[in-house]
């Protein structure tokens, strides 16, 4: 009789560590997609200060008399 069971348990243990295994990689995948978005938007700030610090540099050297 144990041995009629012992493959039911399997199953459902099965089913169950994939289930943990899809939650645990959509986690990931969630905080791996939030470190994506927020390093994007912090180089495109990066990108537009150094943008802006460039044209300033070059207003700054064709006004200033020579």
């Amino acid at each position: 009789m144990t041995q009629a069971t012992s493959p039911l348990r399997i199953r459902k243990r099965h089913r169950f560590n994939s289930r943990m295994t899809r939650i645990v990689l959509l986690i990931s995948f969630l905080f791996l997609f939030g470190r994506f978005v927020y390093s994007a938007v912090g180089a495109w700030y990066h990108y537009q200060d150094k943008v802006q610090a460039q044209q300033s540099s070059l207003t700054i050297e064709t006004t200033s008399p020579r």
